[in-house]
């Protein structure tokens, strides 16, 4: 089943007895587990009919006891396993089949497996296959996450500019959990209907719309040398701006765009988004600034990039400041 499709199934109250939720991606079964804890059964049929286990503390069969237990008051049960991924041997999930086999229609069971997937080559998974619902949590890829968050924003009936987008995405990568709590936070202030821009991303996320790893790749991207030695001067009065490894990681991100859009036997925008899987405004703005990186020199600059990451690990640098190599590194890449 897609998420979509098990947030219909439970809002509709078309309940199965065994869920079994797993994946990479922590926001979509946390959102599951609420859901189910928060409407399966009435505030009042909750104290007797909904128990909730954390793996590392419960054996499985004190699960399948209470499972197998009648609701009382009550058409369900709901007995919830979180942190599930913490059984990690073979006889601890064997110890569920009987019951997932021929589970009470009573129960709804579910299994909350987070951060990874289950093996699918286990008997028990085989068993799942046959009698659970499976929903697979997959991670967003970097080059979806604009549209997600645009998505996200237009189901609470917001639209963002592009900027923006790409400075959250940018500064908080592909946590979903956490780019949707701080765009709730930001709910709190800014009224429905508004199209959120960088001064609101400024504002209410802590993301400076001037000084922070996004406009530093826009600086070294257009050859712009003062503009980022003041992003990196402000880096090293505010250390938690960012880190040096996340500097290195964006640079590199950028030259490998840059080099791939050389290749490219196109310079429409949308169609290098395309080849690329970057951002359309990413895209616009590499071929804009493509010529001023010739290849020879890009080929050069990922030299230079391999050599600073070793620095910023210690080796060879102790003691010298970030700020310091990065501004050396900055320097190297532009000349």
């Amino acid at each position: 089943m897609t998420f979509e499709e098990v947030i219909a199934s439970i809002s509709k109250k078309e309940f199965k007895p065994v869920y079994f939720l797993h994946g990479v991606e922590p926001y979509y079964i946390d959102r599951i587990v609420d859901l189910a804890a928060s409407t399966i059964l009435d505030e009042g049929e909750r104290d007797f009919n909904q128990t909730v286990f954390y793996a590392k503390d419960s054996q499985p069969l004190s699960v399948v006891d209470a499972a197998l237990r009648l609701p009382m008051m009550s058409q369900y049960q709901v007995v919830i396993i979180k942190e599930a991924q913490d059984y990690t041997k073979a006889t601890q999930w064997e110890q569920f089949e009987k019951y997932v086999e021929n589970p009470s229609n009573s129960t709804i069971l579910i299994f909350a497996h987070k951060y990874k997937t289950i093996d699918k080559r286990s008997r028990f998974y085989k068993v799942l296959a046959k009698k659970a619902v499976i929903f697979e949590s997959e991670g967003v890829k970097e080059y979806q996450l604009g549209a997600w968050v645009k998505n996200y924003l237009k189901e609470k009936k917001y639209q963002i500019t592009d900027k923006a987008v790409a400075l959250i995405s940018e500064f908080i990568g592909n946590d979903l959990s956490r780019i949707v709590n701080e765009l709730d936070k930001l709910f709190i202030t800014v009224p429905q209907g508004t199209q959120i821009n960088e001064k609101h991303v400024e504002q209410n996320i802590g993301i400076s719309k001037d000084y922070n790893v996004f406009e530093l790749v826009n600086a070294v991207a257009e050859r712009d040398i003062v503009k980022a030695h003041k992003i990196i001067h402000y880096f090293g009065q505010n250390p938690k701006a960012t880190h040096i490894t996340v500097v290195l990681g964006s640079l590199h991100g950028l030259y490998t765009r840059l080099f791939k859009a050389h290749f490219a036997k196109t310079e429409d925008p949308s169609k290098i988004a395309s080849m690329l899987k970057v951002h359309p405004f990413v895209a616009k703005e590499l071929v804009q600034n493509k010529k001023k990186h010739p290849a020879k020199m890009i080929s050069r600059n990922f030299t230079i990039l391999r050599e600073y990451d070793m620095l910023a690990k210690g080796v060879g640098s102790a003691g010298v400041p970030d700020e310091q190599l990065m501004k050396e590194l900055v320097y190297k890449l532009l000349h």
